[in-house]
């Protein structure tokens, strides 16, 4: 059994390392440390080595099983390269950059069952945390489910950050209401949204175009 030194700096030192030399044993005895930097950062050189696992992540991203915030921060950001996290109870995590680092996982896996969609929605629609909603809209658009649509449009009309992010979640949606949000964009009084509105309506097919005669 890999004992690890009481003194912070030396043993996230050591468990850092094990990442680089495919020593699992010493990163998983960091996860064990009272140190919530050593814990993160063991997490993170497991997931060097390869030895991550969605039943490990799970029981560093919930309150009841760990208590900081940094390590279920860190769960949530390494969550994105695994499918098979359940990320529905980080999406309500008590710490709203643990929500809005869940929120980017989410996004990055792509899908989402039911219940994951619709706290993306209401995240995205009522949380206080301006980069939450920011991280959900994003999230809806890589998912790009309609139903996340009417948040996304929503979400236009939000601060200047979150409007950016609005517009190029529109991408995937053809409907007529993604495109008529857009153009609603032409006239915002940021020029980064503008922009983005512009180049997603020149990047989409004109309805007017040619077609060739039989």
């Amino acid at each position: 059994m890999i004992v690890l030194p009481d003194d912070v700096r030396a043993a996230r030192q050591l468990v850092a390392v094990s990442g680089h030399r495919n020593d699992a044993d010493t990163a998983r005895a960091g996860l064990a440390h009272p140190d919530e930097s050593v814990r993160a950062t063991a997490l993170g050189a497991l997931a060097r080595i390869g030895a991550l696992h969605a039943d490990l992540l799970e029981h560093h991203l919930f309150p009841r099983t760990e208590p900081s915030p940094l390590v279920r921060r860190r769960a949530a950001e390494l969550s994105a390269g695994l499918a098979n996290v359940a990320l529905l109870g980080a999406l309500h995590d008590p710490d709203w950059s643990v929500v809005e680092m869940a929120c980017w996982a989410t996004g990055e896996h792509e899908v989402a069952d039911d219940a994951t969609l619709e706290r993306l929605i209401r995240l995205g629609r009522e949380h206080e945390e301006s980069l939450v909603r920011e991280a959900a809209v994003a999230a809806l658009g890589a998912v790009g489910d309609p139903r996340g649509l009417p948040t996304i449009i929503a979400a236009t009309r939000d601060r200047a950050p979150v409007r950016r992010r609005a517009a190029v979640s529109l991408a995937p949606f053809d409907e007529p209401e993604a495109e008529n949000a857009l153009r609603e964009l032409l006239t915002d009084r940021d020029w980064q949204a503008r922009q983005i509105a512009e180049d997603l309506l020149d990047a989409r097919p004109s309805v007017d175009a040619p077609t060739d005669s039989a």
